[in-house]
C-alpha cells in the first residue's frame, strides 16, 4: 500500500523515483509497516531573499514542526507540518535600495508537506535517505490599520527535495539532521514588495535537525 502511495507522491513532484535496494536480511519484521512521530526545527534561507530582507532585515526564517514516518522494506512516506512567524516593517524599493514605511508588519508561513523516498543501510546505525516530495504552502501578511488588499492570506502548491541521514540512539529514538530545498510559485511577486524585487519564489534552502520516535524496521 505504502509503495503505491510513494509512487503517486512522485509522479506529482514530476521526478523519477529513487531506485530500490534489495533488503540482505530476512527478517520478518521487514515485511511490515512501521510509524514514527517526528518533531523538527529548521532554519531555511529563503528564495525571495532581497524580499525578506527589505522587511525583516534578515533572509532566513525558523519553523516549528512534526509529522509522522511511515516505512516499509526501506521505501518511506513523510507527512509533516509546520509553522513560522516573523515579526517586520513594510517596506518599498526605490532604485535598489529598500525604505521602511515604520508599518509593523506580521508575516507567517504554514506548509503542509507529503514526501517519499528511499532510506539505504537500513541495519546499520546511521541511515542515509533521499527523497521528493509535494506540499501546499500557507502565507499570510498582517498590519494594523492595513486598508483593502494590503494584508494577504493566500495558499499554493510548491515542490520539494530533501537528502539526509538518521543516527539511531536508542531502539526507539532517532537523530536526523537534513537538507530540503523547496520551490513554491505563485504567492510572492504579484504585487507589492516582492513584485518590485521580481521574486516570486516563497521556498528555499533549510537545514533541518529532527527527533524521530519509534521502532524503526
Amino acid at each position: 500500500m505504502i509503495k503505491v502511495i510513494c509512487s503517486c507522491v512522485f509522479a506529482c513532484a514530476l521526478a523519477a523515483p529513487l531506485y530500490g535496494q534489495t533488503a540482505t536480511t530476512s527478517d520478518p519484521d521487514d515485511e511490515g509497516l512501521s510509524f514514527r512521530g517526528v518533531v523538527f526545527v529548521s532554519g531555511q534561507w529563503m528564495a525571495a531573499k532581497t524580499t525578506f530582507n527589505a522587511a525583516f532585515d534578515d533572509s532566513t526564517v525558523r519553523f516549528f514542526g512534526g509529522g509522522v514516518l511511515i516505512e516499509e522494506k526501506g521505501v518511506y512516506l513523510g507527512v509533516e507540518i509546520s509553522h513560522a512567524k516573523k515579526e517586520g516593517q513594510r517596506a518599498f524599493l526605490f532604485n535598489g535600495q529598500a525604505y521602511k514605511l515604520n508599518i509593523p508588519l506580521t508575516t507567517t508561513i504554514t506548509p503542509f508537506e507529503v514526501s517519499a523516498g528511499y532510506r539505504f543501510r537500513r541495519h546499520s546505525s546511521i541511515v542515509p535517505y533521499a527523497g521528493v516530495g509535494i506540499g501546499s504552502y500557507g502565507y499570510s501578511e498582517t498590519s494594523p490599520f492595513a486598508e483593502a488588499g494590503d494584508d494577504v492570506d493566500d495558499r499554493h502548491v510548491g515542490f520539494l527535495a530533501v537528502g539526509g541521514a538518521e543516527f539511531r540512539v536508542h531502539r526507539l529514538i532517532g537523530i536526523a539532521a537534513d537538507v530540503q530545498y523547496t520551490h513554491v510559485p505563485g504567492i510572492l511577486g504579484n504585487a507589492g514588495l516582492s513584485k518590485d524585487a521580481g521574486e516570486n519564489d516563497l521556498g528555499g534552502v533549510a537545514v533541518r535537525a529532527k527527533v524521530i520516535i519509534g521502532i524503526s524496521h
